[in-house]
């Protein structure tokens, strides 16, 4: 619970490079500390705020932005667990020139990365994470030797990546396995997939899809030694870890010895 500085700042310290962390760019103040800089490009990577007009302009060659999806699908703050969610069979990177809209500039270069279907969003956010870094430096070395191609994205076939709320990330039991399992994956590790199990909040960390007789959403069918299997609208999840508040996450074997799990419970709100 104390602040600390991120490895960036860490490693610009070491060198005797100095940090800025102004609270907004919108300060007369800061753009012209900015503009001071005489900087040839400057480079955006999960910033989360659109950059005015004014900023865009600083640099000669203006600001690039490191996107975690292949432009135009999934604009906005969280492409990669919007991917995940919708089933997508692959995603990637893109470079792009910043303009005064939501991701909406420019392409520069595009790198498409698989999702397999073990990923979550910590497993695709370090692969792209990989790919970004490889990335802008591949397109400031074609900035500096002027091969640079610009493209326009098309906005009719744009989508948006709405910011991630605790709300969505509770389980509907109700809902088709797939469209769950995705929702555990996607939404690890924030804001983690949740359910209740009378009154208690459960988070579900990890769970794959199993065959399952029709049953009651939420019921517990099956209690084994690897995990716990919970019928859904459409199919089953067999739940692996699982965390209780105040605890740590554990695996579905060591959960149920200190919590009163039994077949023919429910979770969830109890609903028929």
């Amino acid at each position: 619970m104390q602040l600390t500085a991120s490895p960036v700042k860490q490693l610009a310290i070491e060198h005797g490079i100095s940090v800025l962390q102004p609270t907004s760019l919108k300060s007369e103040d800061i753009q012209q500390t900015l503009a001071e800089l005489k900087a040839d490009v400057m480079v955006v990577a999960a910033y989360g705020l659109i950059l005015p007009a004014a900023v865009l302009s600083i640099p000669r060659f203006g600001c690039l932005n490191i996107h975690a999806s292949l432009l135009p699908r999934w604009r906005g703050a969280a492409p990669i667990q919007r991917a995940i969610l919708a089933g997508d069979a692959e995603t990637g990177i893109t470079i792009m020139q910043m303009d005064v809209g939501l991701d909406t500039g420019d392409m520069l270069i595009k790198y498409p990365c698989p999702i397999s279907e073990k990923d979550n969003a910590q497993t695709l956010h370090d692969k792209l994470a990989d790919i970004g870094a490889a990335g802008i430096v591949a397109a400031l070395q074609r900035i500096e030797s002027g091969d640079v191609h610009p493209q326009k994205q098309d906005d009719s076939v744009a989508c948006y990546a709405a910011k991630l709320s605790k709300q969505e990330a509770r389980i509907d039991w109700k809902r088709d396995v797939v469209e769950l399992e995705r929702g555990i994956r996607a939404y690890f590790p924030f804001p983690v997939a949740h359910t209740e199990f009378t009154g208690t909040p459960i988070k579900i960390w990890r769970a794959h899809i199993v065959k399952q007789d029709h049953a009651a959403p939420g019921m517990i069918v099956d209690v084994n030694k690897n995990e716990i299997i919970v019928a859904c609208g459409c199919g089953a999840l067999a739940l692996e870890v699982l965390q209780k508040p105040g605890g740590k996450a554990l695996p579905a074997a060591q959960f149920v010895q200190g919590f009163p799990l039994k077949v023919g419970d429910r979770f969830g709100d109890g609903e028929p």
